[in-house]
């Protein structure tokens, strides 16, 4: 009876067309998951290495990104910022290839700005379109264990729920207009390099006392900060293991000045984002902006001379 029915959903999956645009360090295993799953998949890149790997695993690889959205019952996009996604959306024609009723789940973190003005857009073009972006770094996204944070209009996320549930363990609806999610996403990105640079702070005291730096992260992450952003990026920290990224340092700025735009339209105070925008710009200054972004808490121990 089991098989029977694990046939039917595959044959289900295989009727569904999607278009997935962008294949870097969470796209592909994303898009890795949904050819898995059983999903007819047609993948675009700006660089071709990541499609190649993609189409050796069952995808199909689309020459363009309108040609990867044409017919395609579902687009989902998971590329790096608001100019990418007006690039390869807007200019490259991917939302006027879309069939009318068509969905496009942006999975990216956007600006609120920019989210207001793609809805309105698929809205005029009879497009179907919800925010979606994510919790989770590579290993995650890997697992299929993302956490996904949705909004936008009910009915047309309860048509890609079966989607996300391939990609993440927890779907969660913040409300029916798409910039909510991204909100959302930008306040919980402010918090983690609110935690990275607070560990920075953390070290650098302690380490001005000749207390080990693993040892310090070994106390926090087993006791008062048992967490995942503090376990995680807390034993990079320990580490000094900065490459490769899984999150590149000089978009947690991206992100951070996001988040200070979208707190200005709603006129919220968000003081900590401040230093946490100068001290990304130090590490910029530094060169380190191609590092993970745990890279961040390297800030205070450099100003202590301790770096």
């Amino acid at each position: 009876m089991k098989n029977s029915a694990d046939q039917a959903l595959t044959m289900r999956r295989r009727g569904m067309k999607i278009g997935f645009l962008g294949l870097g360090t969470m796209g592909k295993p994303m898009a890795a998951n949904l050819v898995k799953a059983g999903y007819r998949v047609r993948v675009w890149n700006r660089s071709p290495d990541s499609v190649s790997a993609l189409v050796a695993q069952g995808a199909v690889a689309g020459a363009t990104p309108r040609d990867t959205c044409a017919d395609a019952d579902v687009v989902i996009s998971m590329l790096s910022d608001d100019a990418a996604t007006r690039a390869v959306m807007m200019d490259a024609g991917g939302l006027e290839a879309m069939k009318p009723g068509a969905i496009h789940i942006n999975m990216a973190t956007i600006s609120v700005a920019c989210a207001v003005d793609l809805e309105q857009c698929h809205r005029e073009k009879g497009v179907r379109y919800v925010s979606a972006p994510v919790l989770g770094r590579v290993n995650v996204a890997e697992a299929g264990q993302l956490n996904i944070l949705t909004a936008g209009e009910s009915a047309t996320l309860r048509d890609v729920q079966p989607v996300f549930d391939i990609l993440g363990q927890r779907t969660w609806t913040f409300g029916d207009r798409p910039e909510q999610a991204n909100a959302v996403k930008l306040a919980v990105n402010t918090m983690i390099a609110s935690a990275i640079s607070a560990m920075g702070e953390g070290i650098a005291l302690s380490q001005g006392y000749g207390i080990a730096k693993a040892d310090f992260i070994d106390l926090i992450t087993s006791t008062l900060f048992a967490a995942p952003v503090y376990k995680g990026y807390g034993a990079a920290i320990a580490e000094n293991r900065y490459e490769p990224a899984g999150f590149k340092l000089s978009l947690g700025l991206k992100d951070v000045r996001l988040t200070m735009e979208a707190a200005e339209n709603v006129r919220v105070p968000l003081p900590i984002a401040s230093v946490l925008r100068d001290n990304h710009l130090d590490s910029l200054a530094h060169g380190e902006g191609h590092w993970d972004w745990a890279a961040l808490a390297r800030v205070s121990t450099r100003r202590a001379a301790q770096a």
